[in-house]
């Protein structure tokens, strides 16, 4: 074999090396340095660790068997907790013919006004005094997305301004309208 072939089967062979080798390298560097979007789809907060009712001290037969939507109150349920039990409620209704399948839960350290127990009981929320469990989890209010085996799914914080609240409302409206669209389950 000449000189020269020797040359150009060596350069062959590494291009055809190359060609399947710099691939993988490439693909190894994306993932390690996060170089791509995993194109996450949830609006909300995944909750990763397990987090159950039943850790949250909250297995309540009401609870069980349905999609929750559970809005931890604030202390004192002012005008923007309001708003934000509004936009809860105006995602629920937006579910339409998947309503049933859904229950509003709201947890409230404190008692409420009789003028906002009135309305969270003419729409149908169960209302249930917030159990001491429930803070070793939460430090601010927050809306949770529960699954109908009382797990723990998505997690929303409640925007700091009434402008933020119909984004907020149409955020838990597509998690919901995906998880049941998905789910056999409830």
């Amino acid at each position: 074999m000449s000189d020269v072939s020797q040359k150009k089967s060596r350069r062959s062979m590494i291009m055809v090396l190359g060609a399947f080798i710099l691939p993988i390298v490439l693909a190894k560097l994306a993932l390690t340095q996060n170089w791509l979007d995993y194109g996450v789809t949830n609006k909300g907060t995944l909750i990763e660790n397990e987090l159950t009712l039943e850790k949250l001290g909250l297995s309540q037969p009401a609870l069980q068997k349905t999609w929750s939507i559970i809005y931890s109150l604030p202390q004192h349920c002012d005008a923007h907790c309001e708003q934000t039990l509004l936009s809860v409620n105006n995602s629920y209704i937006a579910l339409g013919r998947e309503m049933p399948r859904v229950k509003r839960v709201a947890l409230s350290p404190n008692p409420l006004s009789p003028q906002q127990t009135e309305k969270l009981s003419e729409n149908s929320w169960v209302i249930i005094s917030t159990p001491s469990l429930v803070n070793d989890f939460l430090s601010q209010p927050q809306v949770f997305v529960v699954d109908p085996l009382g797990n723990v799914v998505l997690s929303h914080k409640p925007p700091s301004n009434d402008d933020a609240q119909a984004m907020f409302g149409k955020e838990i409206l597509a998690d919901m309208k995906k998880l049941l669209k998905y789910s056999r389950v409830g």
